[in-house]
């Protein structure tokens, strides 16, 4: 698939082109929509959202490589879920104090696949899953992650911080095995 010419062709109006692109692109992105809201029917919904905002705005975009490309689409994506939280007004930073005495170990999801991952992921409060997907996922610093959500560095900081301890609190109490397992 020669992505440069089907962005070409998008430029030019062709419904094949996006088409093509669109479900090239579809089933990633819905994992990148997926990680931010729970519900199925909310995450299509943002999709296909974030997939008319790339199409319309395609006309800005200068393709260098498919990666680029890739990467462009899942920016669009995350903030589609982000203004997506915001509308329907979920995003609730959290406060969850039964997690403070937990530590965090590091290697702790280096021993879990990324099903595994993914799903005790999608049981923390969102405040606390979209401020892990953001700096744990999409890479994003404190400072990128306050602007985006309107909240203070500390914040941001607080609430991955305690996102983190709630994520190693679920594991230990879906899985007894799992508390037992020790690093050597």
């Amino acid at each position: 698939m020669n992505f440069q010419d089907l962005i070409k062709e998008c430029k030019q109006g062709s419904l094949s082109a996006q088409k093509s692109l669109f479900n090239h692109f579809a089933e990633n992105m819905m994992v990148v929509c997926c990680r931010y809201v729970k519900n199925e029917q909310d995450a299509e919904e943002i999709l296909l959202d974030g997939f008319h905002k790339f199409f319309k705005s395609i006309d800005t975009f200068q393709y260098k490589s498919e990666p680029a490309l890739f990467a462009w689409i899942k920016k669009i994506m995350v903030n589609e879920s982000l203004m997506f939280l915001r509308k329907r007004n979920v995003f609730a930073l959290t406060i969850e104090t039964e997690t403070e005495n937990i530590t965090w170990d590091d290697h702790l999801l280096d021993r879990l696949s990324a099903e595994e991952i993914f799903k005790t992921i999608m049981q923390l409060p969102v405040g606390y899953r979209t401020v892990f997907n953001l700096y744990a996922i999409e890479g994003m610093g404190h400072k990128e992650i306050a602007e985006r959500l309107d909240i203070t560095e500390g914040t941001s900081k607080s609430q991955l911080f305690k996102a983190r301890q709630l994520l190693q609190k679920i594991l230990i109490q879906q899985n007894e095995e799992y508390a037992n397992r020790k690093i050597n």
